[in-house]
Order: structure tokens, then sequence, then C-alpha cells
């Protein structure tokens, strides 16, 4: 079975989100490692990090990952905003790396007034400083498909196989396939055709090897919408099928799943369980095997 999970609140500690995702009885968990919104963060402490790894020990998860802040851009043509993206971004990789984290996706980016060219060429000579400056580090970063809202960079696989083409250390990136992202960056994923033409598309481009985590998020949106808008597992405009799909790929078993979609309760149900309950309903049974004749 898949490694389901969600992104969950640092609120209160970070071994909260980790208690709360074994709570739900999820595998796998996403965090944010300091206020997405802020620039600055908090020092995290050894308290910080003994708490949060022996959460993840107690509840048995696998693959935790965290998402960096929203305010960086490494795209940027803007040469202070570009700086301040890497010094912020190389701070999260650290401080992922401490807390034992498999990964820290990152959106890739936007160049805002230059060419996706000129966005690429940052972004590749950005990862580079941040690499540079954590040397040794295991955390990986993995870079998201977006959907492609404005002018961001990602909502195509060529994007992000140029940037992995481009770095001086590619064995230090992954990718994360957002299914609302991509959907609504024009991939088509509902017919089981759909889904083998999109997902052959992103072998040939990118290759498998390179990807090590899904965001599992039904899209309000239609496809080739350029809108970023996650909605609840089959109630948006991608429905069940291609999650049914993603789930009962067997190249994709060992892979985290993170639902990124929205938390509260319906009818005295948690939204996430509510959503992992349906991803679980879309496994297929194990298929039995008879006994050989004597």
């Amino acid at each position: 079975m898949p490694l389901f999970g969600s992104h969950l609140s640092i609120a209160g500690g970070y071994y909260k989100a980790a208690d709360a995702a074994a709570a739900l009885g999820m595998a796998t968990v996403q965090i944010f490692t300091k206020n997405n919104n802020q620039w600055k963060a908090k020092p995290l402490t050894d308290e910080d990090v003994r708490l949060f790894q022996a959460a993840v020990q107690r509840g048995g998860l696998q693959k935790p990952c965290a998402h960096d802040s929203y305010l960086i851009n490494l795209a940027s043509t803007n040469e202070e905003l570009w700086q301040k993206s890497v010094e912020a971004l190389v701070i999260e990789l650290e401080r992922a790396e401490a807390l034992g984290l498999a990964g820290v996706v990152m959106h890739p980016g936007s160049p805002v007034d230059g060419t996706p060219e000129d966005g690429i060429a940052n972004i590749i000579r950005g990862i580079d400083a941040v690499h540079h400056a954590t040397p040794g580090l295991r955390t990986e970063l993995w870079l998201e498909v977006t959907a492609g809202q404005g002018k961001h960079l990602g909502h195509r696989f060529e994007h992000l196989a140029d940037i992995i083409a481009g770095v001086k250390a590619p064995e230090r990136l992954g990718v994360c396939v957002d299914t609302c992202h991509i959907f609504a960056a024009g991939y088509p994923l509902i017919t089981v055709e759909e889904y083998q033409s999109t997902m052959d598309n992103f072998g040939d481009v990118i290759g498998f090897d390179k990807l090590r985590a899904f965001h599992l998020n039904d899209s309000k949106k239609p496809l080739g919408s350029r809108v970023d808008r996650h909605e609840h597992i089959g109630e948006g405009c991608l429905g069940l099928e291609p999650f049914r799909h993603i789930v009962n790929d067997p190249r994709f078993i060992d892979l985290p799943m993170y639902l990124e979609t929205e938390k509260g309760e319906r009818d005295g149900e948690d939204l996430d369980a509510m959503n992992l309950r349906t991803l679980r309903g879309l496994i297929a049974p194990a298929k039995s095997v008879k006994p050989p004749r004597r």
C-alpha cells in the first residue's frame, strides 16, 4: 500500500504533526519547518528535534518531508530576492536535515519580469548555490510540478528536466507530482489511456528514477485551466479515477502520497480521515492465488 499522509500543522511543536498523522492512521507526514509566510525562523532546538523524531518512530512514520516557504523564489530576476531566497532555502534544508526529513518540496518559482529561460537559469544557479552551502546533507530538494499560474515555472515536465540536467549535483534532486497541478497544467489523467500517456510522458522526459512523492489533491478547476485550487478527493474535476490509477500503480507502491486538502470536519468526521478513507477504498484487493493441484 502507498504511504498515505497529509500536510499537518506544527502548531505547539513539530512532534504534534507526527502524532496527529499517526492518530489518523497515516504512514507519513508533510510539515513546514518554519512559518511559511515569514522569512525569519525561530532557531530549531535539540528538544524540537528529539521530540519530533521520537514521535515519527513512535508512529511508525516513513519518509516525512517538508514544504518550503512560499516566499522563496529562485527563478526571480531580482537579484536581492534571489539571494534572499537562496539563503532561506539553505536554512530550510538544514532544518529538514536536522529533523530527519527525506525531502523539501519546492516550487521552481517565477521569473516575473523575465523569460522562462531566464527563470530556469536562475533556478539552476540558485540550487547550485544552496547545494554548495550544504555539503553532505542527505535531505533532498524535491521539485514540484506546478499548475503554471501566471509566469510560474514547473508546469511542463521539460522545465523540471532542464533544471535537473543543468545543476551540478542532480543526484540531490527529486520530483514531487501534484495531481491537481499536473491536471490544471494540461496533463490528462482520467481515462486509463490518458493516465498511461501522461505517465509515459513523465517517464520519457524526467524519468521515474527521479519521482519521490505525490501530492494527492482533486482540482476545483478543469484540465488546462492553469489555476491551482485543491479539492477533496473525488469531489472536483478529476473525480475518483485518476486516484484509482495512481494508488494501484505498482511503480508507486512505496512512495509517500501527501494530502494537501482543506482541514476541518464534515458531519463529525475529520476531513483528512475522510479523504484517506476514500483513497483506501480505491485500492484493488490483492488477487488470491489458488494452490496448485496435487
